[in-house]
């Protein structure tokens, strides 16, 4: 028979594999994969940049088994939650009538590239509620599919670099207009080391901060990297000092990692599992 310690740690295991079932559930419904190979994309978790455009990525496969073109190809891009239509595109014409009016002259497919195998969607202005689940959904002679596209939105920009010399010792300030989520900042040198900078962060009305640092006692000749980043973009900028001012360079890397689990996830599971490994 049974002891009470093996029924308890035997409920415990089955509620720690009904969990796993659980999360396994919602990362497959919320990370939105693929329903069809025929459609697909390279980069399901895109960022726009706010007032920027950004590309939704959308493929399909434009030739049937035969190695013929497919025909009568109809592409519909929806949002979650949202009625009527993002983009629609059907009779190789453009087909608005049902498109939410939050996307009225917002949005751009191109028509030269549907018969290649480009549903991709350009959406321009981006603004902070398109953020959200996309999906781009093909029909053609060949069959049909769908893939989901979740938006992040952020606001991000390359820093403008000034250098500012007294006697021998020179001043490096780096100041980026806009950011958000808040990022942090970090400074190093042409060999990869840690620099201590002086950061200062403000933010306007509507939120955005302006990133303000200063790198004190560089060395004309040497470069020095700024780097800006959040949880969903980095900015990697490189400022070589020199007699006459400041040559700069920037890259933008963003952070292409699937959303997280829910907090309310997170945080039911955690303390049984905690209380398994120590019981």
């Amino acid at each position: 028979m049974a002891t009470v310690g093996q029924i308890i740690f035997g409920s415990m295991i089955a509620i720690i594999f009904i969990l796993a079932g659980i999360i396994i559930l919602i990362l497959a419904t919320s990370l939105g994969g693929n329903t069809s190979s025929m459609a697909e994309s390279r980069f399901k978790f895109p960022v726009g940049n706010l007032d920027g455009d950004v590309m939704l990525d959308c493929k399909f496969f434009a030739v049937d088994s035969g190695g013929k073109p497919v025909t009568t190809i109809m592409v519909t891009w929806e949002k979650e939650g949202l009625t009527g239509v993002v983009h629609k595109y059907a009779s190789d014409v453009n087909q608005l009538q049902e498109q939410n009016p939050r996307y009225k002259d917002r949005t751009l497919m191109f028509p030269d590239q549907i018969n290649n195998g480009n549903a991709s969607l350009l959406l321009r202005n981006v603004q902070w509620d398109d953020e959200g689940s996309y999906t781009c959904s093909v029909s053609n002679s060949n069959g049909q599919g769908k893939v989901n596209v979740n938006l992040r939105v952020a606001a991000y920009s390359a820093p403008k670099f000034t250098m500012e010399a007294t006697g021998q010792a020179a001043t490096l300030k780096a100041v980026a207009q806009r950011w958000y989520p808040k990022p942090t900042v970090s400074w190093t040198d042409f060999n990869g080391a840690n620099l201590t900078g002086e950061t200062e962060f403000s933010n306007n009305s509507a939120g955005i901060f302006k990133v303000t640092s200063v790198l004190k006692t560089v060395k004309v000749d040497d470069s020095y990297d700024c780097i800006i980043e959040n949880a969903l973009v980095k900015s990697v900028s490189n400022a070589l000092v020199t007699d006459s001012g400041v040559t700069e360079k920037n890259y933008f890397k963003m952070n292409s990692a699937a959303l997280p689990l829910p907090h309310w996830l997170i945080s039911f599971h955690f303390p049984l599992w905690t209380y398994w490994i120590l019981s």
